[in-house]
């Protein structure tokens, strides 16, 4: 321990040297905040040793397995593919990190885009719905940076943080003019956010020309992260990961076989339940029909009935928690008992209070377990409360991990913006936060643990794959990243 504390007060005095005038550090608060692993001194080591010509020896990640695969749900079992890809890590191969700090600041910004001011567009169907879960994320950002000024800001310097906050209002144009606003005439460090998955893959292409790090904490798009772009970042579980789980729970314990998919037209829907239909697919059960609605409607007979004639025995639904609520009322007053599965958005008290007592019984896929008894978590939520006067959900908690993951990383790098995404990205130690460990995959995907909630007595009851004996497929151990390739024609 003694050992540790000294490699940490080194590495933060070599980060301080190069400012001459500036305020000194308090070596004190800075060694019980700043958590310097082995690993991160290593990393900024072989960064600092570098010209500014040459692209430091980091080793890149590799994975065997994307995304913790079964191997009867993945594409192309078959056969054996040309290539496989989001197994090896990117690299950023440009010349940023031997960019000096900037001396003249008073702050350290760090953006924020989301949908927090109400909107009409064509691009959103008419008025944006998403509003309640940006300004929850907005919540989860703030309290972070308010808690890190609390305990001394930027420690290298003594002067806090400022969140730079942007309106993600569902226009694609809009919303990359919003990074380029962020990252150039704000010049922020780092940027948190957004939810819709349109307007995301929008602003990290942005972000990509404009080499900044892109932290998601709302968007759930299992094809985020397939963009091959180093500077992106998620600390949120993606659909793939928790369809995964809800197929298993369906077909391998259930022991159901026709299942019927009712879904919001938007990208979110659309998305959302690929991978429950493949996945069905996949283990010999196809679903047997798929219901789109659009967004602003109350009247769900249309898609309702031809499900009811299709003689199912379940049905899962994609989309937001009043859609949701809605639906479900309509399934049971039309004599619809089917077993109901839906998202993580329906994880809400809106859709509880809208659906009564027909909610017991549902069960929806969850990204995280809000039941968690950890001192972590429980000192967010008194936290949270106190500044908010209302209980923390999964956007909230999750922008409140993933603003502290930026945080961290501009703490442990400096201000530099290939530093941070450096120090993030070669990280192979789980991050601590109040959803549980962060893990993050090659491709820089958290991959961790992902669950069934079930309401159960008016509350939500969460459980794992373990405490629910869900069996899993198997998953080969073996090298995806080196194997032979597939034979050209």
């Amino acid at each position: 321990m003694k050992r540790y504390q000294i490699l940490l007060f080194a590495t933060l005095i070599i980060g301080t040297l190069s400012y001459a005038g500036q305020k000194e550090i308090k070596t004190e608060t800075a060694s019980s905040i700043i958590k310097i692993d082995p690993e991160t001194i290593e990393i900024l080591r072989k960064i600092n040793s570098a010209s500014a010509y040459e692209v430091p020896d980091l080793g890149l990640r590799q994975d065997t397995i994307y995304a913790k695969t079964a191997q009867d749900v993945e594409p192309f079992r078959h056969v054996k593919p040309f290539k496989e890809h989001f197994l090896l890590q990117m690299e950023y191969t440009g010349p940023g990190r031997a960019k000096p700090e900037p001396e003249d600041i008073e702050t350290v910004k760090i953006g924020f885009i989301g949908p927090i001011m109400s909107t009409v567009s064509v691009a959103t169907g008419g008025k944006s719905h998403e509003e309640p879960l940006g300004i929850k994320m907005l919540q989860g950002a703030r309290l972070a940076i308010e808690q890190t000024n609390a305990k001394g800001g930027y420690l290298k310097r003594s002067i806090p943080f400022e969140l730079v906050i942007s309106n993600d209002n569902g226009l694609w144009g809009a919303s990359g003019n919003e990074i380029v606003k962020l990252a150039y005439k704000n010049k922020v460090w780092a940027i948190l956010g957004t939810i819709d998955g349109a307007n995301s893959h929008i602003a990290i292409r942005v972000a990509l020309k404009a080499e900044i790090v892109m932290m998601n904490s709302g968007d759930t798009d299992p094809t985020f992260i397939e963009t091959n772009i180093p500077w992106v970042f998620r600390c949120i579980s993606d659909d793939r990961q928790q369809s995964y789980l809800l197929v298993d729970y369906i077909y391998r314990k259930l022991g159901l076989k026709k299942v019927g998919i009712i879904r919001a037209s938007n990208r979110y829907g659309r998305f959302g339940v690929r991978e429950i239909s493949d996945g069905s697919r996949r283990l010999g059960y196809p679903v047997i029909l798929e219901m789109a609605y659009n967004l602003g409607i109350d009247d769900f007979s249309l898609q309702l009935e031809r499900l009811k004639e299709a003689n199912l025995d379940a049905i899962v639904h994609w989309g937001d928690a009043p859609e949701g609520a809605m639906i479900l009322n309509q399934m049971r007053v039309m004599g619809m008992e089917h077993p109901y599965f839906a998202c993580d958005r329906c994880l809400l008290d809106e859709f509880a209070e809208i659906a009564g007592e027909n909610a017991e019984g549902v069960i929806c896929t969850s990204p995280w377990n809000p039941d968690s008894k950890s001192k972590r978590y429980t000192q967010f939520c008194e936290a949270f409360k106190k500044r908010f006067g209302e209980e923390p959900e999964t956007f909230a908690t999750h922008a409140y991990d993933g603003m502290n993951m930026l945080i961290w990383a501009v703490q442990v790098a400096g201000l530099n913006r290939a530093k941070i995404r450096d120090v993030l990205a070669y990280r192979t130690v789980p991050m601590k936060g109040v959803t549980g460990d962060v893990i993050l995959s090659a491709c820089l995907d958290d991959v961790g643990d992902v669950y069934l909630a079930k309401r159960e007595n008016d509350k939500w009851n969460y459980y794992s794959r373990e405490d629910l004996k869900i069996p899993r497929g198997y998953i080969p151990l073996r090298d995806r990243v080196n194997r032979p390739l597939a034979a050209t024609r």
